[in-house]
């Protein structure tokens, strides 16, 4: 057999061979950066050949975050997993989980590590991690992401490593692991800007639990994001003028504060929108996804440092990265998910969180994962770490959805995912509502007047005005008469005339 190293060099077929029916597989990969590119595929035509033969074959999946393309869609297609943790974001394994045909554990990104290390999932049967570098003491150079890597290789019983020849060398230079100590030890973290750095440039794992290595040259298969469109513009709009009236109220410091920006168009816009205004200074960030709008933003020097825990850049952009490592280097830091969303550092640094929503209540409680508050979109991923523990935490969405057949702000949430107690700010393109120091009528009637669309306004108030009296007004009989006319006719309010919205 041959080796790289003193470790055996395995094709992605015999990697796979060595998997078994009902393991615990954790793979690399916070988005599609840094996930493994080769070994999935091969599991998938395994279960394919396993399940034509009579044989089942499905796995309990793990990953970072999403790694639809490379881990989600193969297998899923294949109906080659059982159970998945802790974020997805692929439609056909979204059709699986809502069929509960796997079962899906969505979890705060930040304690995805410590719930593995104090073993409320069980043992990790093989972690699947992308490297560019394996030592023969166990030092493991991983790629574009950190994610839940390092402590993937720590628990794992057998550990296959993918090889990647594609990705540069120096992303060593930025990379920054550390494993936090398990409860009643754990120290604060002594991270004083989003650049600090408080450990390794590697994972280590015991050379002994390596069972082989597959090479690969693959990028990552990141999809390009839409532009932003009107609406996305106008929210940006909306997010930047408060900003620029919180520092110039005293309100935000005039150095500024380090932002956080979820994964999206809208994300994407507002970082663009705030690297165009004269009036916001030079920034830093402190979030958990490096984004291809933060490459211009970074060579025009307005971004001046980031900590992330994942590269999600299309190839393009990674490619401007790769070919100006020196310029990068000293301003991007990869970490751990549990130290990039750790809500000791999102506190301590100040961070101004800056998220998105399917719907808001008019109260501010935030649904970010589930439709009908039943059929999961993706899940809660980052942001709670961030909303409940930021300086100020702002939330985005368009108003309304398919053409006018869905409004975005409700009466009353079906699932919530971050609380009215959290969220401070809620924009959309109509405007922006500041909810903090409102009472909850306060908060709702400032919801309905600058988010709400104008042709759901007028709804909306007539439900809190029949709504019984109590310190948060609800009527319990009509709370979710949006959803229910959405499911049942095809749109919150029927009677809508769409083609004039």
């Amino acid at each position: 057999m041959a080796k790289i190293g003193v470790f055996p060099e395995l094709s992605p077929e015999e990697a796979a061979a060595k998997i078994p029916h009902g393991a615990t597989v954790a793979f690399s990969g916070f988005t599609h950066a840094g996930a493994a590119k080769v070994l999935p595929g091969a599991l998938a035509d395994r279960a394919r050949s396993e399940h034509e033969s009579g044989r089942p074959y499905r796995l309990q999946v793990m990953t970072g975050a999403s790694c639809s393309e490379s881990v989600d869609e193969p297998l899923g297609k294949v109906d080659a997993i059982s159970w998945r943790a802790p974020y997805q974001s692929s439609s056909t394994l979204r059709k699986l989980i809502n069929r509960q045909e796997v079962e899906y554990v969505d979890m705060h990104l930040s304690q995805v590590s410590e719930m593995v290390l104090a073993g409320f999932h069980g043992k990790i049967d093989f972690a699947v991690i992308e490297a560019t570098e394996v030592t023969t003491d166990g030092r493991v150079y991983l790629t574009t992401s950190v994610g839940a890597s390092p402590t993937y290789l720590q628990c794992a019983d057998r550990v296959i490593i993918e090889l990647n020849r594609y990705h540069s060398l120096r992303l060593r230079e930025m990379t920054d692991i550390t494993i936090l100590s398990g409860p009643p030890h754990r120290g604060a973290l002594a991270l004083h800007s989003p650049l600090s750095k408080v450990g390794y440039p590697y994972a280590q794992v015991d050379p002994r639990r390596i069972v082989g290595i597959v090479e690969n040259d693959e990028p990552d298969r990141a999809g390009p994001l839409s532009p932003p469109d009107v609406r996305s513009d106008k929210i940006a709009e909306h997010v930047v003028r408060f900003l620029v009236e919180e520092i110039c109220s005293g309100q935000i410091p005039p150095e500024f504060l380090p932002l956080q920006a979820g994964v999206g168009n809208i994300g994407n816009g507002v970082m663009a929108a705030l690297g165009k205004s004269e009036d916001i200074p030079p920034f830093s960030m402190y979030t958990e996804v490096f984004q291809d709008s933060l490459v211009d933003l970074m060579e025009q020097g307005k971004l001046q440092g980031a900590s992330t825990a994942a590269l999600t850049l299309t190839t393009e952009n990674l490619r401007r990265i790769y070919d100006n490592m020196d310029f990068f280097i000293p301003r991007i830091v990869l970490r751990p998910q549990e130290i990039s969303n750790h809500p000791g550092a999102v506190l301590g640094l100040g961070v101004i969180a800056m998220n998105t929503a399917l719907e808001v209540d008019i109260y501010g409680n935030v649904n970010s994962s589930h439709v009908y508050g039943t059929d999961v979109m993706n899940g809660v991923g980052g942001s709670g770490e961030f909303t409940r523990n930021a300086f100020l935490s702002i939330y985005m969405c368009p108003s309304i959805a398919k053409g006018g057949k869905i409004s975005s702000i409700v009466p009353m949430a079906p699932h919530v995912d971050n609380n009215e107690h959290a969220v401070q700010v809620v924009a959309t393109e109509q405007g922006l509502a500041d909810l903090r120091g409102l009472g909850p009528l306060q908060r709702a009637k400032a919801i309905i007047e600058n988010c709400a669309h104008p042709a759901y306004r007028d709804y909306l108030h007539r439900y809190i005005e029949k709504s019984r009296i109590g310190h948060i007004r609800h009527d319990l009989d009509s709370c979710f008469e949006l959803h229910i006319n959405l499911m049942e006719q095809g749109a919150m309010l029927p009677d809508l005339d769409f083609t004039k919205l």
